[in-house]
């Protein structure tokens, strides 16, 4: 009589391991991917509220102030101040806080601000504040505005930064 064979081996096969393992790749792989896209939302947003917290506190400045305007917007190391300045200056001072790794700084004296979406010189985590100035419009520079202050800030993509720019 013919006797049946019997496998008694028990495991995995090769072809099951290597299923789990192309699985357990393809899903590191993913988590790889999306991490850098997240710390750039992350530092986007950081940015975002920096730049409202410093329009807000030159809001309340000049509220404060009879509508007068600052004469200076700087700040590093988790505060902004925003102060006046000038002869005949009577104008209180004001610190805010912002993110430990913002600086704030003023934009040189009598340039506008660059057009928006193009390379932020300043650097990561810099916000320039432009006192005169308008944001720039697509493709041209901010115009003078007596009243005006406009606050530029990069924001990061996948290719690099760019620069966005808004009205405090």
């Amino acid at each position: 009589m013919l006797k049946k064979l019997k496998n008694n081996e028990k495991g995995f096969t090769i072809i099951e391991v290597m299923i789990v393992l192309a699985i357990a790749a393809l899903i590191l792989l993913i988590v790889l991917l999306a991490v850098p896209a997240l710390k750039r939302n992350s530092d986007n947003t950081t940015m975002k509220n920096d730049v409202s917290t410093v329009a807000g506190g030159i809001s309340e400045y000049e509220s404060n102030n009879g509508g007068a305007l600052p004469g200076s917007v700087t700040g590093s190391n988790g505060t902004a101040t925003i102060a006046c300045s000038g002869v005949g200056c009577t104008g209180t001072t004001s610190t805010i806080s912002i993110s430990g790794s913002t600086k704030v700084v003023a934009g040189a004296a009598n340039t506008a601000p660059p057009a928006t979406g193009g390379t932020y010189s300043p650097g990561a985590n810099t916000i320039t504040v432009y006192l005169g100035y308008d944001c720039a419009t697509s493709g041209g520079a901010g115009s003078s505005d007596a009243r005006a202050i406009s606050l530029e800030y990069p924001l990061s993509t996948s290719g690099g930064q760019i620069t966005e720019c808004q009205q405090a």
